[in-house]
């Protein structure tokens, strides 16, 4: 048997892999763009399975592919062509999508790509010859029955952002958050030094600080939720170039159900089909929520670093979960990898902003983004980063780190920011004096204030007591 099989599309005959389900325009595709090695992200061709259902689903409703038209189907055929977009929807055939990243910025490639795959795993269903030349369950006039690569692809891609948003990165999120309130509740009661310019400032609570970045973290997860909401309304139904030539009216409507019912995601019709075809507005929207929890991550992620610096010559207030030998040349050295791991995954979401932002005010001219494949790839890939890393940094990090009780408290009395206590006591002048004179003396703040009689006793201890610089005082 040949390793190769002849097939023809409109612009002639093309050897493509004896065994393939995709056909002529995807090996087109394959050998025009031998770029990068990258392909669409299995959740974009999932999602291209779903709208490739929910499209078959609204066509034989409107009994489009059953009806008069140009080689209508049998209800058994539509059975096997919605099944076929189910299987690709739920991960099929993972290895029939070979086409780069780097392609036609439309994304026509890629929607054939799906196309053939579908008509031909349809037509083994239907117990056919899929390698027959004349397709009885065809890629374009019933796979693509009512659609256009220009409003089927964005809407996949939505789909694709949406659902993983609302799926893995949210809980991801809610679930860090939760665990840092956690931490925030059980270190409550211990006293540290606060800084700020990275200089002693006053006292708070391990449990205060900790209590801010679980904030962080639920601001996060709101964050996550209006990047989903960003990607809700669908293009599907302008067709080429949003007027919605070649489809019924109802299409769009349904189409945008379907998908909603099989994602539990509410998407709808977009409200006005020229903008939702021409324009991504909607996905470098939600991106740049993504890099704003990215900082976010980077942030959390780089103070606990710092608080587990140490173990002797740094700050070591929390004590991290060792996780693997540190040094190729320095025995018993353990670093904060989990920490450094989250910091460079942030850094790579933040950079595919750039990437987003570009692709999205250029590639929009007139009716059509030509550059919606990165898009694609750029925002699945900042998703996976964010719900991979935080998942991890919570196993990893979090669950194990204990707090350092002795080394956070022992700080607190050697702080020369205690003396802002006695500002409405003794005046800011005198309390700067004082902080130059224990810092140049070797004392703390207590013992020159003692030595130098400030106040008498039972009022210095009360100004200086650390719980109470913690909260506001009346």
């Amino acid at each position: 048997m040949s390793d190769f099989r002849t097939e023809r599309d409109s612009m002639g005959e093309v050897r493509v892999p004896a065994d393939a389900y995709y056909g002529a325009q995807t090996q087109r595709a394959v050998e025009n763009f031998p770029i990068s090695g990258w392909r669409l992200p299995p959740a974009m061709i999932q999602a291209m399975g779903w709208v490739k259902y929910a499209c078959g689903v609204a066509n034989r409703d409107l009994g489009k592919l059953t009806g008069t038209g140009k080689n209508p189907l049998t209800d058994d055929q539509v059975d096997a062509m919605l099944k076929a977009a189910e299987e690709v929807a739920g991960g099929g055939l993972p290895d029939q999508f070979p086409v780069d990243v780097f392609q036609t910025g439309s994304g026509t490639s890629s929607n054939m790509n799906v196309n053939e795959v579908i008509s031909n795993r349809a037509i083994e269903i239907a117990g056919g010859d899929r390698l027959q030349a004349e397709k009885p369950i065809h890629p374009n006039d019933h796979v693509n029955m009512g659609q256009s690569t220009n409003d089927t692809f964005p809407t996949a891609i939505h789909v694709a952002t949406g659902y993983q948003i609302h799926s893995v990165l949210i809980p991801a999120l809610r679930k860090m958050a939760d665990d840092l309130k956690a931490k925030a509740q059980q270190w409550d009661k211990i006293i540290k030094i606060g800084r700020t310019h990275l200089m002693d400032a006053t006292p708070l609570r391990l449990g205060q600080e900790f209590g801010g970045f679980a904030r962080q973290l639920e601001l996060s997860v709101c964050r996550a939720e209006q990047a989903r909401d960003a990607v809700l309304e669908l293009p599907v139904g302008g067709t080429a170039v949003g007027s919605g030539i070649n489809t019924h009216p109802e299409f769009g409507g349904r189409v945008a159900k379907v998908l909603a019912e099989k994602t539990g995601v509410p998407f709808v019709e977009a409200e006005n089909h020229f903008e939702a075809n021409a324009q991504r507005d909607a996905l470098v929207q939600a991106h740049g929520n993504l890099k704003c929890i990215a900082q976010t991550l980077f942030n959390v992620a780089n103070n606990i670093r710092w608080l587990g610096s140490g173990p002797r010559c740094g700050f070591y207030e929390v004590a991290l979960p060792s996780r693997q030998p540190g040094s190729s040349i320095m025995p018993g050295k353990v670093n904060p990898v989990m920490c450094e791991s989250m910091m460079q995954l942030c850094a790579r979401v933040m950079g595919n902003d750039t990437c987003m932002t570009v692709s999205g005010a250029s590639g929009g001219n007139f009716q059509l983004n030509i550059m919606m494949p990165v898009l694609a790839h750029t925002v699945l890939e900042s998703i996976q980063l964010l719900t991979g890393g935080t998942d991890a940094f919570v196993e990893f990090c979090l669950n194990g780190m204990e707090a350092n009780e002795e080394q956070c408290e022992k700080a607190v009395e050697q702080s020369l920011s205690m003396c802002t206590s006695l500002n409405p006591l003794i005046g800011y002048d005198k309390a700067a004096k004082l902080a130059k004179q224990a810092f140049a003396e070797g004392r703390t703040i207590r013992e020159l204030c003692q030595a130098e009689g400030i106040l008498p006793e039972t009022e210095l201890t009360e100004a200086l007591d650390p719980w109470k610089m913690t909260e506001p005082q009346a």
